[in-house]
């Protein structure tokens, strides 16, 4: 698979981490983003949350040199002036493609197919791993969700087909990210969001709810969910409250079996905290030990990488859509 990488921000640095550590079957055509190219390969080697790239990282000419590969590098801020020609999918992650025009102005570049790293409005097909790949049938434009949505699509879909899920409320205790300020400054319409994000907890809302009507439509209007920004800087959690129609005897257990049947649902039985999460591939990890039930109620916690995991999905995403 030969994809490009254009925006080379928190996810199209891990995306390619991911892939110069254990894909070297994808070859990455090009990387695309207007920050200066030593800059580019300065936040590449030095990561204040995965630590730094545990190899030598270099530029010259035009491109970055990392783990035995010369990685062009362009600087256009029109996506419709890459050169693409050959490549199977253009990964967008620059977090500013949002509806389907945008997503298809990748396709002018030559690329066969666009990967976008976020919600898109528009486009052909929003695909969750565990949830509905069945919808990745040739698409040319697919939106890989949100990372929350990706964490709870497939556990939703999960407990539907097992046990009838009838209403529920997802909160998502989640990281700060680039779009909040570092100190409290102007950010939008969402008056707490322009406050200081490693200072306070901040009560707001996920686009992942609608997102989840989309791609687990059976479910559609049972299940509402809100977020809290909290100042870590990776890791998020879905803590899930949620009737069922038909309770599992054992609920600790029934969550194991979604694990070990799920390709993108992980499980730890420690007593761990977010930090040690970082680095886990899967889209959820669920902690049975957290569980509670009361009556036709229950109480489901998990822990998501929102970076590392998604951009694990943004590659698996990927090679279905080459493949197709």
């Amino acid at each position: 698979m030969r994809i490009a990488i254009n925006g080379f921000g928190r996810i199209g640095r891990t995306v390619l981490r991911q892939i110069l550590s254990g894909h070297d079957d994808i070859e990455v055509a090009l990387i695309n983003d207007i920050a200066p190219l030593e800059t580019l390969a300065y936040l590449f080697r030095y990561d204040s949350v995965y630590g730094p790239f545990p190899g030598d990282v270099q530029v010259a000419s035009g491109a970055v040199h990392v783990a035995g590969r010369r990685i062009p590098v362009s600087h256009t801020p029109v996506v419709g002036d890459l050169t693409c020609a050959g490549v199977d999918v253009l990964m967008a992650c620059t977090g500013k493609v949002k509806t389907a025009t945008d997503a298809s102005a990748g396709l002018a570049t030559g690329a066969r197919k666009v990967l976008v790293s976020g919600p898109c409005q528009g486009a052909e097909v929003t695909c969750v791993l565990g949830a509905n790949e069945a919808v990745l049938t040739g698409a040319a434009t697919v939106s890989n969700a949100s990372c929350t949505t990706n964490a709870l699509a497939p556990l939703l879909k999960q407990l539907d087909d097992r046990f009838g899920v009838v209403q529920g409320h997802m909160t998502t205790i989640h990281c700060y990210t680039g779009s909040q300020p570092t100190v409290d400054a102007p950010r939008g319409d969402t008056l707490v969001r322009s406050r200081a994000a490693a200072e306070s907890m901040v009560p707001t809302t996920t686009s992942a709810m609608a997102l989840i009507d989309a791609v687990v439509p059976q479910i559609a209007g049972r299940v509402s969910g809100a977020a809290v920004r909290v100042p870590t800087l990776s890791v998020s959690a879905i803590d899930l409250v949620v009737r069922l129609a038909r309770m599992p005897v054992d609920l600790p257990e029934a969550l194991r079996g979604i694990a070990r049947d799920s390709a993108v649902i992980g499980l730890t039985e420690d007593p761990t905290v977010s930090v040690d999460l970082r680095g886990r591939p899967e889209s959820l990890v669920l902690a049975p030990h957290e569980t509670r039930v009361t009556g036709d109620q229950v109480r489901i916690f998990g822990w998501y990488d929102n970076e590392w995991g998604f951009s694990a999905r943004m590659i698996d995403v990927g090679r279905i859509m080459a493949a197709r």
